[in-house]
């Protein structure tokens, strides 16, 4: 979508109420959403996504009102935005990506619809993936166990690989398990991982000149909110320092780096109108299995590729689900 034809679509999607099918008329559900970034076009293409999955179940103008709120990934306005919503007393809050554990925090009554949470029960998000026995339940986009696979990928593309660099972010919990994971899955690969550190974005061409006086040779970048909002940064730095890198969703690719593999992070916005819908009509967060990806998508970008002087194998090529030229 063009940036013109966004910012319409935006204007339109901010104030669109929408009316669930079989809500009692007298009373217009409130669903507060906090998203990680600092606006709606940086949530793009997922804001989209979300407002198209409730439209794609029936909804029209009347009945629900969507009330978003965006931190800029500042752990303090993650807190005070999660208050904030709670404090309009929503139907169910939806919790985006690094948002959720704030938000499950905030309250324990009111339901919550978490999506891109790459490991909810590790987390404590959930008391079981089956049965999430409190008020929140939601979609993984199961990013951790690919760790090792998008090492392999890497090491296919470049055989003469030896030392991948793991971009992580330490205020995210989840990044000790992503360094447990690569460091792992490395040897086995005959691959030596190491961590770098960025907390902000301002920190991320510090930590790509650390990779190369580190000798690294490739770039892993896991599911975090900070390097979506960061990725196209993520990947021209990568691409000036000649460094392959491997994330972990198709639009890291779009904006540049060479190769993803992930869940299509799209249809879950999409799905996660349908967790909100099923709570609005009755049922318990308590009761709703958290949702887990089960098909993956391979995406390469070929012009990266040849910047970066590498020939991709046919083999390869066959098996991905999309080639960006």
């Amino acid at each position: 979508m063009r940036r013109r034809e966004f910012i319409a679509f935006l204007g339109a999607a901010i104030v669109w109420p929408l009316a669930a099918r079989g809500q009692d008329r007298g009373h217009i559900p409130k669903i507060g959403v906090l998203w990680h970034a600092a606006n709606a076009e940086e949530e793009a293409p997922f804001f989209g996504s979300l407002i198209e999955g409730f439209r794609n179940l029936g909804y029209r103008e009347g009945h629900i009102v969507l009330e978003h709120r965006f931190p800029d990934e500042k752990p303090e306005l993650f807190t005070s935005m999660a208050a904030e919503l709670v404090s309009l007393n929503p139907d169910v809050l939806v919790a985006v990506g690094a948002a959720a554990p704030y938000v499950v925090k905030s309250t324990t009554s009111i339901p919550i619809v978490f999506m891109y949470v790459p490991d909810p029960l590790g987390s404590k998000l959930v008391q079981s993936i089956q049965r999430p026995g409190g008020n929140a339940t939601g979609l993984s986009n199961f990013s951790l166990e690919l760790s090792a696979k998008r090492l392999e990928y890497l090491k296919e593309i470049v055989p003469s690989l030896s030392r991948v660099a793991v971009l992580v972010n330490p205020s995210a919990k989840i990044s000790d398990l992503y360094i447990e994971q690569s460091s792992a899955a490395g040897p086995k690969l005959g691959l030596t991982t190491q961590a770098f550190q960025v907390r902000s974005l301002r920190e991320l061409e510090g930590a790509f000149d650390a990779m190369v006086k580190a000798d690294m040779q490739a770039v892993v970048v896991n599911a975090e909110s900070l390097f979506y909002v960061g990725k196209e940064a993520i990947a021209k730095l990568a691409l000036a320092r000649r460094l392959p890198t491997c994330m972990w969703a198709r639009e890291g690719v779009e904006a540049g780096a060479l190769v993803s593999y992930g869940t299509d992070q799209r249809a879950i916005a999409r799905r996660t109108a349908g967790y909100v819908d099923r709570i609005l009509k009755g049922e318990k967060p308590a009761d709703i299995p958290v949702e887990q990806p089960t098909r993956f998508e391979l995406v390469i970008n070929l012009k990266t590729a040849k910047a970066l002087g590498l020939t991709i194998p046919p083999t390869f090529l066959t098996r991905a689900d999309e080639v960006i030229e």
